[in-house]
C-alpha cells in the first residue's frame, strides 16, 4: 500500500526530484505497509501526472540513501537516463554531500580528515572499522570542521561539526566518529549512554550535483 504523506519537495522536474527526507523515514524499506521515501515519492507521482494509468507504476531510482533516523536531502531520479548519469557521479566523487552532526566530546583539531576502513555485517545491520585485508573491507573518508562546542544538560562537553563525505560507505559517519571516540548525539547503534537519550544529531544537510540533462550545477541547501 502506498504512502498518503505529503512529501517535502525541495526542486522537481522532468528528469529529478530533490526532497527533504524527515527522521525515522526509511529511503526504501521492504516491509509492506511501511512508509518510506520510494512508496510517498510515486505516490506524488501518481497524483500529478497527466495520465493517471493505474497499470503502471512511474518510474523512480534511489541514486542515495540516508540512515532511516538521519534527515535531510535525498535526490531520485524520474528516467532510466538520468538514473544513470547521477549513479555515474555519485561513483566518480561527483556529488557533494554535505552534514551537519553533534558529537560527544572535545575534538583535538578543529578540522581534519577520518580515513578507514569500513566492513558490513548483513545480519546485524552494523558495520565495523577493520583493517584493510578483510574480505569485502571498503575504503571509508570524511572530512570535518569543529563549529563550536558546548555541554549537554548531562554537563558532558560536544562539538557541533560540517562534515563532507568523499565516500558513501554504510553508517560510515556514524561508525567513524564512534571509532574515532566521538560518537553522534543520538546514536543508539554505536552510542554510548550519553547518546541515547535524544534524536541522532544528523542532518544532511547540502547537495551539490550536475544536473543529468542541463548540465547544470545544482546546490540545495536546508
Amino acid at each position: 500500500m502506498i504512502s498518503s504523506l505529503t512529501p517535502e519537495i525541495i526542486y522537481e522536474d522532468k528528469d529529478i526530484i530533490v526532497c527533504h527526507k524527515p527522521a525515522g523515514v526509511p529511503t526504501q524499506s521492504s516491509r509492506i505497509g511501511t512508509k518510506d521515501m520510494v512508496s510517498i515519492l510515486k505516490n506524488h507521482l501518481i497524483k500529478n501526472t497527466a495520465k493517471k494509468t493505474a497499470s503502471h507504476e512511474p518510474y523512480l531510482a534511489v541514486i542515495h540513501r540516508l540512515d532511516q533516523p538521519v534527515e535531510g536531502l535525498l535526490v531520485f531520479a524520474k528516467a532510466p537516463a538520468a538514473a544513470k548519469e547521477l549513479s555515474r557521479q555519485l561513483t566518480t566523487s561527483g556529488f557533494g554531500k554535505y552534514y551537519r552532526a553533534q558529537a560527544l566530546g572535545i575534538f583535538k583539531h578543529n578540522e581534519g580528515t577520518l580515513e578507514d576502513y569500513l566492513v558490513k555485517d548483513g545480519r546485524t545491520n552494523t558495520s565495523r572499522v577493520c583493517e584493510e585485508n578483510v574480505p569485502d573491507a571498503k575504503y571509508a573518508r570524511l572530512h570535518y570542521k569543529v563549529i563550536h562546542t558546548d555541554t549537554l544538560p548531562s554537563g558532558e562537553p560536544f562539538s557541533q561539526l560540517e562534515i563532507h563525505l568523499d565516500t558513501g560507505r554504510h553508517h560510515q559517519i556514524r561508525v567513524q566518529f564512534a571509532h574515532a571516540g566521538h560518537p553522534l548525539i543520538g546514536d543508539r547503534k554505536y552510542g554510548t549512554a550519553a547518546c541515547t537519550s535524544r534524536q541522532l544529531m544528523l542532518c544532511a544537510c547540502r547537495l551539490e550535483f550536475t544536473h543529468p540533462t542541463t548540465g547544470e550545477k545544482m546546490v540545495f541547501h536546508l
